[in-house]
């Protein structure tokens, strides 16, 4: 369990030690300097997602494609399911580095992923500490094709915070190549139109028709049987639901405070009321897998939450150390109890880093 709470104590430590970053660009957002520490932290997460040998609840799944793709070409991706991981998988098998050469290059979109959008926040110290516990060591570690997904869909949530639409859309749409399910948020940049409404509805549905119709649509009744009419229970799923629904209710009590460009509230906004509307829903019906899947995609609102809270809640451009304390408590807590009691955790315990 140490190399685990390493990966946290890292940030966490440097999130104790430095203050908030106020420098914004003119429309409120900040501006997205990735420096060699943070081109280290990309280095650090892709090997330490990347190398890790035997760890994670899908570890033998994944086989099944780097097998596959002993047999295929890049030509022959035109029609399969999750074309981008199949193609990942080509390509290392083409290159001889096996499941650690897909994991390492999946963990590399990953990681410049959720450092971009670290760095699009206040304390981005602070999110990626917030963001070890579980997004990196469960979701990154667990759940490959979904995480390279979450790494591109974040890139395009910085996107979407300074208005590009068409370009978040597109961001969404590469991420929906290595997990069909990104493609369902296509239709968020629509509710956070404020200008040339008409245009950008138009780009956005067409973008969203273009996805469901190109990788979605031949197995979305096969995914409906599996996560609603099969009524798989996910286990765990109303912790992580909560986990999700916490900074939700946060943000709705204070994010006047909140120091968000006007897009970005919006953003944020509905993102919490997402999350907390799948959160209530847990209980009257039978979709826990469907939910405890869409909310891996919410989780970038609790490092956005989180990485604001100390200045929303505190002396606004101080450091506020008790507070950003009292929060890295909170998800070492999470780490602990994961680690220690969560169902599947021996599939991760202990952590090992080899070539496979």
């Amino acid at each position: 369990m140490l190399p685990y709470w390493l990966f946290f104590l890292v940030p966490a430590l440097a999130a104790l030690a430095s203050g908030p970053l106020m420098r914004v660009r003119a429309d409120g957002t900040r501006p997205l300097r990735i420096d060699d520490t943070w081109m280290l932290m990309i280095v650090a997460l892709t090997l330490v997602i990347g190398f890790r040998y035997d760890v994670g609840g899908d570890w033998g799944n994944y086989f099944r494609y780097l097998f596959g793709a002993q047999n295929l070409n890049f030509s022959d991706l035109s029609g399969m399911e999750d074309p981008g991981y199949w193609a990942l998988n080509i390509l290392s098998t083409q290159l001889g580095f096996g499941i650690t050469g897909v994991n390492t290059f999946g963990a590399f979109l990953f990681s410049i992923g959720l450092v971009l959008f670290c760095r699009s926040l206040p304390r981005p110290w602070l999110a990626l500490a917030c963001a070890m516990p579980y997004l990196v060591t469960v979701v990154a570690m667990g759940y490959t094709r979904q995480s390279i997904a979450l790494g591109l869909v974040m890139i395009g949530l910085v996107m979407l915070g300074r208005q590009r639409f068409v370009v978040f859309a597109l961001w969404v749409l590469v991420g929906a190549l290595f997990h069909k399910s990104a493609v369902l948020l296509i239709p968020i940049a629509g509710l956070t139109v404020s200008k040339n409404r008409f245009l950008t509805l138009s780009l956005v549905a067409g973008a969203a028709a273009l996805g469901y119709v190109t990788l979605l649509a031949d197995s979305a009744a096969r995914l409906v049987d599996t996560y609603v009419d099969q009524n798989i229970e996910s286990a765990g799923a109303f912790i992580r639901l909560a986990m999700n629904a916490v900074p939700a209710v946060l943000f709705l009590l204070y994010r006047k405070r909140f120091a968000l460009s006007p897009a970005e509230k919006k953003l944020w906004l509905i993102f919490s009321l997402m999350a907390v509307s799948m959160f209530l829903a847990f209980f009257p019906t039978n979709l826990s897998t469907a939910l405890d899947r869409m909310a891996l995609y919410i989780i970038p609102l609790q490092l956005v939450v989180f990485a604001h809270l100390p200045d929303a809640i505190g002396a606004f451009g101080r450091r506020n150390q008790a507070i950003v304390a009292l929060i890295l408590l909170y998800y070492a807590t999470i780490l602990f109890v994961w680690l220690n009691f969560a169902t599947h955790s021996n599939y991760w315990v202990p952590y090992q880093m080899g070539i496979g």
